[in-house]
């Protein structure tokens, strides 16, 4: 799958502990994204959780500061490997992925990004680098 380094949340983010994504991404000015051609947040678990019962919840945090210092939280279903739909009424210029762990000493490595490829027909491939 082919994304933008400037669209990624995460790379190989190893979590511990309930956090936010390392990256933020600018969607710019207040505007609806994605309009036209659906964008998805795709996030893949990189290794086997670790711990005893580990879960993952993902949700989407959005502002209009890079600091987050008061994000709207959009929560959907959780779980280690999925793709979702970008919000296309998502109206704030920063967005984030929180990552809320759950279970004994849980540990997971995770990659997150938008893309527009379709993830339903994304095949995964070693890395050529």
């Amino acid at each position: 799958m082919i994304f933008d380094k400037n669209l990624q949340f995460s790379a190989a983010q190893a979590l511990t502990a309930t956090a936010a994504s390392t990256n933020s991404v600018d969607l710019g000015a207040n505007r609806p994204v994605g309009p036209g051609e659906t964008l998805w947040l795709v996030i893949v678990s990189k290794v086997d959780p670790g711990g005893t019962t580990p879960t993952l919840q993902p949700s989407i945090e959005a502002d209009d500061n890079s600091s987050f210092s008061s994000p709207r939280t959009i929560d959907f279903p959780g779980g280690t490997i999925f793709s979702m739909p970008w919000p296309m009424n998502l109206n704030e210029q920063y967005a984030q992925v929180r990552y809320t762990l759950t279970g004994t000493s849980p540990t997971f490595t995770v990659d997150a990004f938008l893309t527009n490829q379709d993830p339903t027909t994304w095949v995964s491939l070693p890395d050529a680098i």
